[in-house]
């Protein structure tokens, strides 16, 4: 399912990338602005999913570096193991 906003900011992104004239580009660029920031792609965070936290998180678990230690410890996460040299 998209989002709300993707589709218009997606097309609104090809029509000034193919666009020439500086003064439409300008007003498709204006028309960019004036979508809610957070429909952007790039302002969606990684965050754990079970504390919350926007920080130290792993992409492959999906879990803050303090949640992941602690689950690694009891052995609940399959095939991690603690390194020691």
């Amino acid at each position: 399912k998209k989002k709300k906003y993707a589709i218009k900011r997606e097309t609104l992104i090809e029509q000034y990338k193919k666009e020439m004239n500086f003064n439409v580009k300008l007003n498709i660029h204006s028309e960019i602005q004036k979508l809610p920031r957070n429909s952007s792609k790039t302002r969606i965070q990684n965050r754990c999913w079970k504390t919350g936290r926007p920080r130290g998180v792993f992409r492959d678990f999906g879990l803050s570096r303090h949640v992941f230690r602690e689950m690694a410890h009891h052995c609940l996460l399959p095939g991690i193991t603690k390194s020691s040299w």
